[in-house]
């Protein structure tokens, strides 16, 4: 298959309209606001509101949708996110969207076929696996456009996950959160770049901002992880996942302590404390001897502080995760980052060889390959510390300039524009 090139974003009819203004946001983090010739009802359904990439991603749909002035309905089983939900505008349905068992969401689709007709929706987006197979049915029994989000890459060890997965190709428009995901949706389905758009995330600069995080709330982070005043930390954010590759980083732990490292704390800063996999870790720290400096603490109460805490931020993703948020929240608090080759992409992360050793904002490892992750740990921490503090500068100048709330909102925005136009016109 050939590649795309990295500059392609989204692939919308110039005739299509327009349902943001053009005038340019006066700052970064500002939210595009358009008045709309017509206002759309868009049905998005994701399995939860807790914490996940998918969560997160329909929260931010949410937000762009109705600071346009159209009106988002988000089915899901619920969660802590509701309540932004109906902050942003949004209006929330609790249906058992996250259950795989085939007769629930057959049910579900029929429940998804009477919001749509019941409130005139516009537009079908899935947000994750489960929910997009009831969303297809409910949108091919209504007419109405189907649009998927892959938020990360699927595994695909059998046939029948191959076609669970599949449903998120079948798209009338296919939303990657990064080139890299594009690309996988593009070489395993064969699906055409005209159907595929990637609308990057974005970070809330005003937020995620070091200089707006106190010397106090940087040390009551630390004290709140045990973590001494000489102590190096490297953070691991996100859901104690497999696919997140937590095991690579205990190895690794247990390698930096056999090379003579010292003053080093690492942090799983996670939801998810209470599952096999994070007892299958909590094992395997007992039995390489990491347990003095890995820390299990469950989420931050204070994800900036949490950042800025921090010596650097680690992804040792062992599968395609697209676009974490975490690495652009850390790369916008000037945190050098290392992720492995399927953590991110070249466009999330600048790493060599891919750039100069001057323009990089982090490092990168081959999958899997604790002893490279333990190189690159070392290889930092051994810079000077103007080196290391130049290496996050950059990390937030790039994402800065990349990531921000009114791209995205643009490029949501046109793409929904010409969804409808193209519905309007069949």
């Amino acid at each position: 298959m050939t590649p795309r090139s990295s500059t392609a974003r989204i692939a919308a009819d110039a005739e299509s309209p327009d349902l943001s203004q053009s005038a340019e946001p006066k700052t970064a983090s500002a939210t595009v606001v358009a008045a709309p010739s017509h206002a759309l009802t868009a049905l998005i359904v994701v399995p939860t509101l807790h914490a996940g990439a998918a969560d997160n991603g329909a929260l931010d749909l949410v937000r762009i949708l109705a600071s346009a002035g159209h009106k988002p309905i988000v089915a899901s089983c619920g969660g802590r996110l509701v309540d932004d939900v109906i902050a942003a505008g949004g209006e929330c349905v609790q249906i058992d969207m996250a259950s795989r068992n085939p007769a629930v969401m057959l049910r579900n689709g029929w429940a998804l076929r009477r919001i749509v007709r019941e409130r005139g929706c516009a537009v079908v987006h899935a947000h994750g696996r489960a929910p997009a197979w009831s969303a297809y049915f409910a949108a091919r029994m209504t007419g109405v456009p189907f649009l998927t989000t892959w938020h990360k890459g699927f595994r695909e060890q059998n046939p029948f996950k191959r076609l669970y997965n599949g449903i998120m190709a079948r798209g009338d428009r296919v939303i990657a959160v990064s080139e890299q995901i594009a690309q996988l949706i593009h070489d395993r389905y064969g699906t055409p770049w005209s159907r595929i758009a990637v609308v990057p995330a974005s970070v809330d600069f005003q937020r995620f901002d070091p200089a707006a995080v106190s010397r106090a709330r940087i040390e009551a982070m630390r004290n709140a992880w045990g973590v001494g005043r000489s102590d190096r930390v490297i953070l691991v954010v996100g859901r104690m996942l497999r696919r997140k590759g937590h095991h690579v980083v205990v190895d690794t732990v247990r390698r930096l302590k056999v090379m003579g490292a010292k003053d080093i704390v690492c942090i799983f800063a996670s939801v998810d404390q209470g599952t096999r996999y994070a007892a299958e870790l909590w094992d395997q720290v007992l039995a390489t001897g990491t347990a003095d400096v890995i820390r299990m603490t469950g989420p931050m109460d204070d994800v900036p502080a949490g950042y800025a805490a921090a010596s650097v931020v680690v992804s040792a993703a062992v599968q395609p995760e697209g676009m974490q948020r975490g690495l652009i929240e850390a790369q916008a608090m000037a945190r050098p980052v290392i992720v492995s080759e399927l953590g991110a992409g070249p466009d999330v992360v600048l790493a060599p060889p891919a750039v100069p050793h001057d323009q990089m904002t982090g490092m990168r490892f081959p999958t899997g390959d604790s002893s490279a992750l333990a190189a690159a740990l070392m290889r930092l921490f051994s810079m000077p510390p103007a080196t290391q503090h130049a290496i996050g500068a950059r990390g937030r100048a790039w994402v800065l300039g990349h990531f921000t709330a009114p791209a995205a909102a643009e490029l949501t925005l046109k793409l929904y524009a010409e969804v409808a136009a193209r519905r309007i016109n069949a």
